[in-house]
């Protein structure tokens, strides 16, 4: 069965995604920064893991170079790597600015340089993005929601683009995903109405699926109650 790409795999989304491909019985190859919680899903069964960091292109060739050695054909990219801080106006500096920009679009825009090749030699897939609701609307940080509004143009040009090699690419729209960071700030009202993991990881394994096959360019809001 084609194996699937997640990057950002070791984080609480990550985790969620990577558990709803293996029950579905695909492999999966782990993107993420080195340490225990990559390694944690490298012990699965399934599960191959590349420590890479995804802010950097050249990092990213070596990685995709990596995948592209292991005994698994990729019909899929999730893209889930990034990175959140707060800041008004006045707050952004250019540290957070370039911090966020790296995180988020420029993990987004190399990890699909990366993979088009392969999955287009496959003969098509997907590749699936990661937005933010407040990149669309609402009062929101700055730096952070316009970085992901980035992402979401970027997903709208990779599909046309892509298109003719049969691969399509849709964005998830998060509000607040119930992890455990988040629950670290928001009120119990508030944890109450978040997302669960799990059910955006469903929605990005449909997309990801022959069900979505007529899908591209879209971008698909999983805010719940949030």
């Amino acid at each position: 069965m084609d194996a699937v790409i997640v990057t950002g795999a070791a984080g609480a989304l990550g985790q969620a995604v990577v558990a709803e491909f293996r029950a579905a019985g695909r492999p999966v190859v782990a993107l993420g920064r080195p340490g225990e919680r990559l390694d944690a899903l490298a012990a699965q069964d399934g599960v191959d893991a590349v420590p890479v960091d995804l802010a950097s292109r050249h990092a990213v060739q070596v990685a995709f170079a990596e995948v592209d050695a292991l005994a698994v054909t990729p019909d899929a990219l999730v893209e889930l790597a990034g990175g959140f801080t707060p800041g008004s106006l006045a707050e952004v500096d250019e540290e957070q600015l370039e911090a966020l920009w790296r995180a988020n679009f420029s993990s987004t825009l190399w990890a699909a340089q990366a993979a088009a090749p392969l999955l287009a030699a496959r003969g098509g897939g997907a590749i699936v993005t990661v937005g933010a609701r407040t990149a669309v609307s609402g009062a929101a940080p700055v730096a952070h929601a316009t970085s992901k509004a980035a992402v979401l143009r970027l997903t709208a040009l990779l599909a046309e683009e892509l298109r003719g090699d049969r691969i399509r690419v849709n964005a998830v729209l998060p509000s607040t995903i119930d992890t455990p960071a988040n629950r670290g700030w928001m009120s119990a009202q508030m944890a109450e109405r978040a997302v669960a993991p799990a059910a955006i990881a469903k929605v990005i394994a449909f997309l990801c699926g022959p069900d979505a096959a007529p899908v591209s360019g879209a971008v698909i809001p999983v805010y719940g109650d949030a």
